[in-house]
């Protein structure tokens, strides 16, 4: 394996890590009926839950 091969394996790994922690994310908010704060167009905006 070279560098560059290990290099997009560990890039893989750590963007699936990251789509983990989102999806946990969102269900920690969704149990706890909280807002979840984002930035769009570099405005912070809250979301709140539906329902």
């Amino acid at each position: 394996m070279t560098t560059i091969d290990i290099q997009e394996e560990e890039k893989i790994k750590i963007l699936k890590g990251l789509e983990k922690v989102y999806e946990k994310l969102i269900e920690f908010k969704k149990n706890k009926n909280s807002e979840l704060v984002v930035l769009r167009k570099n405005k912070i905006v809250k979301i709140k839950q539906k329902g």
